[in-house]
């Protein structure tokens, strides 16, 4: 029954002479505090509320409860009233952990009957595991985070670059700053990424591509001790699975004496050193490249190159072939064929008529290989023909404007390259939750759009793509604000 009713039935059978007068009493003083911090409001925010522990203080007697004996029947009534409505609250209202200290106190309690167990499974030993929390406090300036007994955060509507203009994504500035840096530094450890090339068949130019809009070449700051950052998702985020196993992995990171942990550190959510690698990825593709016997992201040069190219190399990287190219698409071409499960053989895509839009032709020994038409931006931006390699690029990043960033500022380094040469349209600010309503509706008449999450993905795309096309509209492969009124 709601809530609501279920008050005012109690207070019907109080008037009817049902409900007792004060035998539920004694349930407001034995668990006093208890009761007075599930009757407050729900809000934390001004940490006032009591824990569920209780301070050892009586609640507030408001003057009903605290007439003295002697008075009219109805003040009694009145006093019996309010002590039981509190107890009735205290069984239908959630409780909260009133405060910061309480949660810490759970954390530490969580260290040691729940993780505790768990990082003994793995092979932590007692000594690795006291030493690496011994200094760990919870991070509360972290986003994304879920306290125990705290109200759950309001679902926020997201928009992402991929929702407004894409082309936001690609800041020339930043673009030809990270490409004159990258330069400099080909030159400057080309000796190791020659050893890298041959030792991974990853070009130098993606490597230092993905260093540079990873971590600024190594010199960003990388702000947060990994410790904290893992300890707090994996006890209090909205994905306490996902950081519970990185956090396990860090440990195990700890145990080999590859990085002290005062070292360790990394971003807000969780990434570590100069390739930004989560500890899970760490322990499978980190590499000693310098040869000191350490794996050293954070500090190493060459053992952040390495790492990766040895990532990319495991992905699948395809030795000797493009990511791709910026491509001229007919207008008798429909948009709608994008999709690495629609590859073709590159000469094939040129039969069509798609050109490269520098006017050069496909290398030869990529004409018969395969590769994939990419309209990120539908017809509101450039499109592409990209091979196998563009999507272990997503594997580093699953993002195609990542991967777009990285082949174009790989290119830049290598050949001197500049923006691309389509421009990015402007495709109105749309919200994640307007794409998943078109989600929906594409989904209810048949189509298969991948996931439905208001993401607009490459299936997302060719399927409006092909609805436009069968609904009379000129097909632009792109969710907009004017399809949302059309498709419902």
């Amino acid at each position: 029954m709601h809530l609501k009713c279920r008050i005012r039935s109690w207070f019907a059978g109080f008037r009817a002479g049902v409900t007792p007068l004060c035998p539920a009493v004694h349930l407001l003083h034995k668990g006093r505090d208890q009761v007075a911090a599930r009757a407050q409001s729900h809000s934390v925010a001004a940490n006032t509320t009591l824990s569920a522990g209780g301070s050892g203080r009586r609640p507030p007697i408001s003057s009903l409860v605290g007439e003295m004996p002697g008075r009219a029947e109805g003040g009694r009534r009145r006093a019996c009233l309010i002590a039981a409505l509190a107890a009735f609250l205290a069984l239908h209202l959630p409780a909260h952990a009133a405060t910061k200290a309480g949660v810490e106190a759970q954390f530490r309690q969580w260290l040691q009957s729940e993780l505790w167990p768990e990082a003994k499974q793995a092979g932590i030993s007692a000594a690795a595991f006291k030493a690496a929390f011994a200094d760990v406090k919870l991070n509360w300036d972290l986003p994304d985070l879920a306290p125990p007994g705290f109200p759950k955060a309001k679902e926020r509507k997201q928009s992402q670059a991929e929702f407004s203009s894409p082309g936001s994504y690609f800041s020339e500035k930043r673009l030809q700053g990270l490409a004159a840096s990258g330069r400099g530094l080909a030159s400057a450890h080309a000796s190791t990424l020659k050893r890298i090339e041959r030792t991974y068949g990853v070009p130098g130019p993606v490597v230092l591509a993905i260093w540079g809009r990873e971590s600024g070449f190594g010199r960003a700051k990388i702000p947060h001790p990994i410790m904290d950052v893992l300890a707090t998702k994996a006890f209090m985020s909205t994905r306490p699975e996902l950081f519970r196993r990185e956090l396990i992995a860090a440990l195990t990171i700890l145990e080999s004496g590859d990085v002290k942990e005062a070292e360790m550190r990394g971003s807000w959510a969780g990434a570590m050193g100069q390739p930004q690698f989560l500890p899970s990825s760490f322990l499978k593709y980190a590499v000693d490249f310098d040869g000191d016997g350490r794996r050293d992201i954070w500090n190493s040069v060459p053992d952040s190159l390495a790492s990766i190219a040895n990532y990319l190399s495991e992905k699948g990287w395809q030795g000797g072939r493009d990511w791709g190219f910026e491509v001229s698409i007919p207008g008798g071409v429909s948009c709608a064929q994008e999709g690495p499960d629609l590859a073709r053989p590159i000469a094939d895509w040129a039969g069509m008529g798609i050109t490269r839009v520098s006017g050069k032709a496909f290398p030869a020994a990529e004409r018969s290989a395969s590769g994939m038409m990419l309209v990120p931006a539908g017809t509101h931006g450039p499109g592409f023909v990209v091979t196998p390699n563009f999507y272990v690029i997503k594997e580093y990043n699953n993002s195609d404007l990542y991967a777009l960033f990285i082949g174009n500022l790989a290119d830049r380094i290598a050949l001197g390259g500049g923006p691309f040469r389509g421009e990015w349209g402007d495709v109105g600010k749309m919200l994640r939750s307007d794409v998943l309503g078109m989600q929906k509706a594409l989904v209810a008449i048949g189509y298969d759009v991948g996931k439905v999450d208001g993401l607009p993905g490459y299936k997302t795309r060719r399927s409006l793509g092909d609805w436009q096309a069968k609904n009379g509209l000129a097909p632009t492969c792109f969710p907009d604000p004017s399809l949302k009124a059309k498709l419902r």
